[in-house]
């Protein structure tokens, strides 16, 4: 799945753009046959007879996931504008976290805030294209560059 997935990647980042409704038939076809290996290999527990959803393996778990949401795993490979990872998301919820462990904690809430704050403009400023070198030094005398607002 993963050799697929990256493949579809590269693909889509030679052609500069989606993939023709071709190339999606063909990898959706792969994707499928693989998700049919998996669910063989990896069957759902069968109903325990208790209240509540059966507890499923992580495999099988993902397999569902995989099959439920196939058309946002693909959305990559149609829309030019949405990334093939999450890891801009990642990222911005990442760092506030690392910043509290290497200092053992936020001094004041107010600190926090401001941190919180600053990651936040330079995160937007950042997946816009905006240097941020650039951009810190605007701020620092007194004209920070704004956003552009969808």
């Amino acid at each position: 799945m993963i050799d697929l997935l990256v493949a579809a990647c590269h693909e889509v980042n030679q052609l500069g753009g989606p993939l023709s409704s071709r190339q999606i038939a063909s990898v959706r076809d792969r994707y499928e046959k693989i998700l049919a290996e998996g669910e063989a290999l990896n069957p759902l527990a069968p109903k325990s007879g208790k209240r509540g959803r059966t507890r499923q393996s992580k495999a099988a778990n993902l397999l569902l996931r995989l099959r439920h949401y196939a058309d946002d795993v693909w959305r990559f490979a149609t829309d030019h504008h949405v990334p093939f990872t999450n890891n801009l998301a990642e990222h911005a919820v990442r760092m506030p976290k690392v910043k509290q462990k290497v200092s053992g904690c936020f001094r004041t809430k107010n600190g926090a805030d401001t941190f919180c704050t600053l990651r936040s403009y330079l995160a937007t400023m950042h997946k816009q294209g905006t240097n941020l070198f650039q951009a810190l030094t605007l701020t620092f005398q007194g004209n920070p560059p704004q956003p552009r607002f969808a």
